[in-house]
């Protein structure tokens, strides 16, 4: 995971029209883009372990073993994945990871089977708007929502609610905007600075910010919120929050 190739994608100038896709060109440069990207991700990954050990609840299969079920909705390499099986035992999870890229669950596939070959890990390549999901204890939407059509947004946390077993809990962790436009300005300008402080320079910044435009739909918190409320979240909070990134637990 910390070999990939660096994120240079954006160093020169694209056509105006050309947009972001999770392709093999973004799957080869994705560690590297996230950790210099996205602030807080590891805080976020570090902690999705301790969440699961206090709201998973094992059930029994068949009279067989006892494990309880997470999915990871927009897995892309698995991080979500790697982070579970490293602090749980081979058979405690089962763990499902959806992604509609193609080349993301591919290398997810081989990264995880190289260092977690035992672990209870399965890899869907499908749009989480179509997977159906089985009773579960643990859902992590790690950045994915935002990538959602805002029409199906509220339908993908419904089902997710259906879903998730009494005392079971969903992790949506997004990039945000402010309502108030001066503070979502200099929020934004705060978060370049982030990005220049990571090496990106002023080219590859805009280039990215250009691609990603009508593909990246950021909500308000107040929005995410309320939507998980009309989802049948009653109980929520968001729990971190750096910058314009913040992650919401909320409970079942």
């Amino acid at each position: 995971m910390n070999h990939a190739r660096p994120d240079t994608l954006f160093t020169t100038p694209l056509d105006k029209d050309a947009r972001f896709s999770f392709d093999e060109n973004v799957v080869a440069c994705f560690p590297d883009m996230i950790r210099r990207s996205v602030p807080g991700y590891g805080q976020v990954l570090s902690m999705l372990p301790i969440f699961a050990k206090r709201h998973c609840h094992f059930r029994q299969s068949a009279g067989e073993r006892r494990f309880s079920r997470v999915y990871d909705l927009g897995t892309s390499l698995g991080a979500v994945l790697f982070s579970l099986a490293a602090e749980f035992g081979e058979q405690d999870l089962q763990m499902i990871g959806v992604d509609v890229s193609k080349p993301m669950t591919d290398k997810a596939r081989t990264l995880l089977d190289a260092h977690y070959p035992n672990h209870d890990i399965t890899l869907i390549t499908d749009d989480v708007c179509d997977v159906a999901l089985e009773p579960c204890d643990l859902i992590v939407l790690n950045l994915t929502l935002q990538f959602i059509d805002p029409a199906k947004r509220l339908a993908l946390l419904t089902k997710c609610h259906e879903a998730l077993a009494s005392g079971g809990i969903l992790i949506l962790t997004e990039k945000t905007h402010l309502p108030d436009e001066q503070n979502d300005a200099w929020q934004v300008e705060r978060y370049y600075d982030f990005k220049r402080a990571n090496g990106y320079s002023e080219l590859e910044i805009s280039g990215k910010r250009n691609a990603l435009e009508n593909v990246l739909i950021t909500d308000t918190l107040e929005q995410h919120h309320a939507r998980l409320e009309a989802a049948g979240f009653m109980r929520q909070m968001t729990w971190f929050r750096f910058l314009n990134f913040a992650s919401i637990i909320a409970f079942k």
